[in-house]
């Protein structure tokens, strides 16, 4: 219990020492909905739906009910971290009916709870006492206001743009909390059976702003341990870019969709499969098959990364996706089943999504109905 504390608390201390660090808000890296998920996230070209306020602002320009909601669930690391999603997407009137605008707002929450604070375990005379015992919560969140409209709409091609700012807020228990702010953009093309989209992600990159706040007998505790105690520090999100193409083709009542998505990160070398002193490119690769629009079976592999095996050799491996989804009328579930390539340590997540399109339309005649 001590030991996990300290672990948290490292995490505080290493924010205080960095600029520009590789990961930052990695949190915002990990992906939504069940649907992307079980794709290998591969999802910034065909995502159409309120998830598009993530994956690609450029997207929730294709939403074509009066307002679409969606949320996400996901436990991740054998349920150690909880991962939640809240969107909804509402398409703007306009006279142009060549034109199509959407405004959207998106809220995202990565947190570890019930954290115990062992800083106060033993009292001044060297007992412990485990009522001192405290839990908190290391949380990240971030607030995404979106905004997309079609630069052209035809029979055969469609031409998406837009963009979202969001807002950064992280908070480590009573310890330390930071803000930050940031912006997205995107583009997205459809051309018949095709895809193709650019999302660049903290374009103007992101920074935080941390402030720490430890009482003064928490600071006795830490200089005992060797920890030195941090009062503000600030870091940076560096821009990173995704490009992904998509095929979607219908076979009767069977439709088949695929989608690659080259992910590039600009904070340094990462171990993927294309690595360079500024750029690291990962690739990511999905597939989906539906039968009706109504059944959905999707798989996915991303996190192309190299390791030692037992001999010291390098050996190259991957994260495969599964899931499934059903579309009931106005409500799609979707589930994903993601970290299956470890199968030894059974750090298993899964991801649990739902969207639900709103038709006012459908109410305005139910009421009027009802009425009569």
């Amino acid at each position: 219990m001590i030991k996990r504390t300290l672990i948290i608390l490292s995490l505080v201390f290493a924010f205080a020492q960095t600029w520009a660090q590789k990961y930052s808000n990695e949190f915002l890296a990990i992906g939504v909905g069940g649907r992307a998920q079980a794709m290998g996230n591969a999802a910034t070209a065909s995502t159409t739906d309120s998830y598009a306020g993530y994956w690609n602002p450029a997207g929730i320009a294709g939403v074509e009910t009066n307002m679409q909601l969606s949320f996400m669930h996901a436990e991740w690391f054998a349920g150690i971290g909880n991962y939640d999603y809240l969107s909804f997407v509402y398409p703007i009137d306009n006279k142009k009916k060549d034109i199509t605008r959407s405004i959207g707002v998106s809220v995202i929450r990565f947190g570890i709870d019930n954290i115990p604070n062992t800083l106060s375990l033993y009292e001044d005379d060297g007992t412990v006492n485990y009522d001192n015992i405290k839990p908190f919560s290391a949380a990240d969140y971030a607030f995404l206001l979106n905004y997309a409209q079609s630069i052209w709409v035809g029979e055969q091609a469609k031409f998406y743009i837009g963009g979202n700012a969001k807002v950064i807020y992280r908070k480590i228990g009573p310890f330390a909390k930071a803000t930050g702010f940031g912006f997205d953009l995107g583009l997205q093309y459809h051309l018949k059976n095709w895809s193709f989209a650019l999302a660049a992600k903290d374009v103007t990159n992101t920074f935080n702003a941390w402030k720490f706040n430890f009482t003064e007998e928490e600071k006795e505790t830490l200089e005992l341990q060797g920890n030195d105690i941090p009062i503000s520090s600030s870091e940076v999100t560096r821009p990173w870019f995704v490009l992904g193409t998509a095929f979607h083709k219908r076979f009767g009542k069977i439709g088949l969709l695929t989608e690659l998505d080259f992910k590039t990160t600009t904070d340094g070398r990462r171990n993927t499969i294309l690595s360079g002193p500024t750029f690291s490119v990962d690739p990511a690769f999905g597939v989906e098959l539906d039968y009706n629009e109504t059944v959905y079976l999707r798989g996915g592999v991303n996190n192309f990364q190299q390791e030692k095996d037992l001999e010291y050799n390098d050996k190259w491996t991957a994260q495969p996706t599964l899931g499934i989804g059903l579309k009931f009328k106005a409500l799609r579930i979707d589930y994903a089943f993601t970290d299956i390539s470890n199968t030894d340590q059974k750090n298993y997540s899964h991801v649990v999504s739902l969207l639900l399109d709103l038709n006012f339309g459908f109410f305005k005649k139910a009421v009027k109905e009802a009425n009569n």
